[in-house]
């Protein structure tokens, strides 16, 4: 598969450890880091199903990027987006984990009118996180009728 032209997701983000945390119960694992240090800093993550997520930073310095820069440090930032994470964990357990872990669930599991089960949780960072089973997305059996 060419990657070169793949659509990435990057993560602004303080801290990697606690992204590393909260991502590593989905099923991710690191591929590679940069350490942070001052505005640098990168974290690669990658679960059993594929998927790949970006992590930029680690440190303060993300306050300091020209966009984020013009809103207070508390505001959330994955408003507006979802991330949805296919795992082929059994997502009871995941929900479970991640519960007893003390974070959010925004909507428990149960299964959805287009037939995948899923859940939703906020991250550490305020991202909104879909949980779901593997799927390919472009069959169009997944849309709802």
């Amino acid at each position: 598969m060419n990657t070169q032209n793949s659509l990435q997701l990057e993560l602004h983000v303080a801290d990697f450890a606690l992204a590393k945390k909260f991502y590593g119960v989905l099923g991710f694992s690191v591929v590679w880091e940069r350490t942070p240090e001052e505005d640098k800093g990168y974290l690669i993550l990658q679960n059993e199903s594929g998927c790949i997520l970006n992590f930029w930073s680690g440190t303060d310095a993300i306050y300091d990027q020209p966009y984020f820069k013009r809103f207070p440090k508390d505001t959330k930032r994955g408003y507006g987006v979802e991330i949805v994470v296919p795992t082929a964990r059994e997502l009871g357990e995941v929900e479970a984990d991640l519960t007893r872990a003390g974070y959010n669930v925004v909507e428990k599991l149960k299964l959805q009118p287009w037939g995948l089960k899923d859940f939703r949780i906020e991250d550490p960072f305020g991202y909104y996180v879909r949980v779901t089973t593997p799927h390919d997305i472009i069959d169009p059996g997944n849309a709802i009728d």
